[in-house]
């Protein structure tokens, strides 16, 4: 935790009340009688004055620590702000103290995306502490070099994420006693219109995204897993709400459950534990949702209790942000966060909470959490997300100078053999909607052009002679080959691809242009990079955005210049050393570049 120490454990702002020595000499014992009945007849007339002042408002005695305190702005995930509104007004009742100053925390509601875009963007948050509702944002913020400043030192609670079912349809699945993966609870809610499965839009929602990614890792291991999951996720986007907040108001209104005749409204909903408690426990809900918990098991929201560092914080604040942290943590604010619907421990699940929420056995709802998701697997999971929902337009643009041909470490294959193989796992990953093209580039290419057009980019599904575009890109991969004495001529093809891409932007999908290179510029007659640059950034246009996403494969390859002018383009720059690592770079590369306020 660097500076952050811990600060006193003191209840309460008082001090010791100072020793008084009663023993003094003086007059004669007749002499201090009178003294006293005086001082006692002064002491009642004074009291009785003083007493009138005071409830006059006149007089005012001070000596609270409430009139110093250290002011702390806590920004928190909604589900959780209610429970930390009321512990925040305990604390003070209390005057929590942190080294001898009372801690006054204010807490507001914030859409984690919300704070997330804003760090993201450099500006201020408008708060010294925040618990998101995921620890997926706080990756967001440090994921490929970030820059925000944050500090994470612990968490508030917990509550997993399942699918919760009005009760005629949560009967038609046999709930309770029969149990479903993630997959198949996805397939019956996505089959028509028999059970009809609403979620929060995975770019949003911490809820939304981690159900996602457990989706997709279990149709990864499914026969034709990437059509599937991309299938499931096109599906589920036609019924995503902006908030976890706003799926719940898409359930039915009427008893039934059913509200015939009315589309738009859900019968299950990808929630959490605690947002099923909180619906089944208002008048709204009136205890009408049943809970599923995936028996592949069901990733948890952690509530990170985050210092931001970036704010300035204070030594004194960062020391009563830990005190409140602490106190948190004390057997009364447990209980308190559990009469709001958050598990408090991992190895004790209330069953009443359990009940609550419209669990019941034998849904697996003491099943111990799993590993969380790693940071790759959810940020591939979001990039599938994005151009599945979205739609893409992308070029992709292969170096095929002659250092291709050099042998990968461990693999007994070649550079262009691997890059090969990542870019047909990354084709499966895009609908028949996508448009998807191929360039390939190198001096000696094409006479004096060190590029060449292998497949124009047009939409996956169109069909080409005997098969479709899929068909045509897949062998056209294939194809690849490293031209023999073949330099990098990157400049050049650079500006000619982006000049492409920008002429035949499609409105209303996610364009790009992505360039896979081993090496640095070696055309000596090309355009200079100060140029190079300056083009680009007279091509790029706000209300037609094209990202560039340049690639730099392999110990050769320039990082520093592949930022320098992706950025030009509002695009990102990226390195890896293995070319199987191609895929996951450009599906991250993509959620970077759907980020609002990202800084590269």
């Amino acid at each position: 935790m660097g500076r952050h120490s811990l600060p006193d454990q003191y209840a309460a702002g008082g001090t010791a009340p100072r020793r008084r020595d009663l023993r003094r000499p003086g007059p004669r014992r007749r002499t201090r009688r009178r003294t006293v009945a005086v001082a006692t007849v002064l002491v009642l007339a004074v009291a009785g004055g003083t007493a009138a002042a005071v409830k006059g408002g006149l007089l005012s005695f001070g000596s609270s620590c409430q009139d110093d305190p250290v002011r702390l702005t806590l920004a928190a995930s909604p589900d959780l702000a209610p429970a930390l509104e009321a512990a925040a007004k305990r604390a003070r009742d209390a005057d929590l103290t942190s080294d001898g100053r009372c801690v006054a925390v204010t807490v507001r509601a914030r859409e984690p995306y919300k704070v997330a875009a804003t760090l993201l963007a450099g500006e201020d948050p408008e708060a010294q502490v925040w618990v998101p509702d995921s620890e997926v944002w706080i990756q967001r913020l440090t994921a490929d070099g970030g820059t925000a400043q944050v500090s994470t030192v612990g968490q508030v609670a917990s509550t997993p994420v399942g699918v919760a079912m009005v009760p005629a349809a949560a009967k038609s699945l046999g709930w309770p006693k029969k149990t479903y993966g993630w997959l198949e609870l996805a397939g019956a809610g996505l089959r028509g219109d028999s059970l009809r499965l609403g979620a929060a839009d995975p770019a949003r929602s911490a809820t939304g995204l981690l159900a996602l990614t457990r989706m997709s890792s279990a149709a990864a291991g499914a026969e034709g897993g990437d059509t599937r999951a991309a299938a499931l996720m096109k599906a589920l986007s036609q019924r995503v709400s902006d908030s976890d907040g706003q799926v719940l108001d898409t359930l039915p209104r009427d008893s039934s459950g059913t509200e015939q005749g009315n589309p738009k409204r859900n019968q299950a909903l990808v929630v959490s534990e605690q947002a099923a408690y909180t619906y089944n426990s208002g008048a709204d809900g009136g205890g009408s949702l049943d809970f599923f918990y995936p028996k592949d098991g069901s990733p948890r929201l952690d509530h990170p209790y985050t210092l931001l560092e970036e704010t300035g914080l204070t030594t004194d604040e960062s020391r009563a942000a830990l005190r409140f942290m602490s106190y948190l943590r004390d057997p009364r604010q447990q209980r308190l966060l559990e009469r709001y619907g958050f598990r408090t421990s991992d190895d004790e699940v209330s069953d009443a909470l359990v009940a609550r929420a419209g669990g019941s056995s034998p849904q697996p709802y003491a099943q111990p959490p799993g590993r969380p998701a790693s940071e790759v697997a959810v940020q591939e999971a979001l990039g599938v997300w994005t151009i599945t929902v979205q739609s893409a337009r992308i070029t992709t643009v292969v170096d095929a100078s002659a250092s291709m041909s050099e042998p990968v470490p461990g693999t007994g294959r070649s550079r262009m053999d691997v890059t090969k193989a990542s870019l047909l796992q990354a084709l499966a990953t895009f609908t028949p909607e996508d448009e998807i093209g191929l360039w390939d580039f190198s001096t000696k290419l094409d006479g004096d052009k060190d590029y060449r057009v292998r497949v124009p980019t047009e939409r996956l599904g169109a069909p080409k002679g005997e098969g479709t575009q899929r068909d045509r890109l897949s062998a056209a991969f294939g194809d690849l080959a490293p031209v023999p004495d073949g330099a990098t001529g990157l400049y050049d093809t650079t500006l000619a691809a982006y000049k492409a891409a920008t002429a035949s932007y499609a409105k209303g999908k996610f364009n790009a242009l992505v360039i896979l290179t081993d090496g640095v510029n070696e055309d000596p007659g090309s355009i200079s990079r100060t140029d190079l640059i300056a083009r680009l950034e007279r091509l790029t246009s706000p209300v037609r955005p094209v990202p560039l996403i340049m690639i730099a494969v392999g110990p050769d390859a320039d990082r520093e210049e592949a930022d320098r002018i992706a950025e030009a383009t509002g695009g990102s720059g990226h390195e890896v050393t293995d070319p199987s690592q191609i895929q996951s770079v450009i599906l991250k590369a993509i959620v970077e570049a759907g980020t609002p306020g990202r800084r590269g």
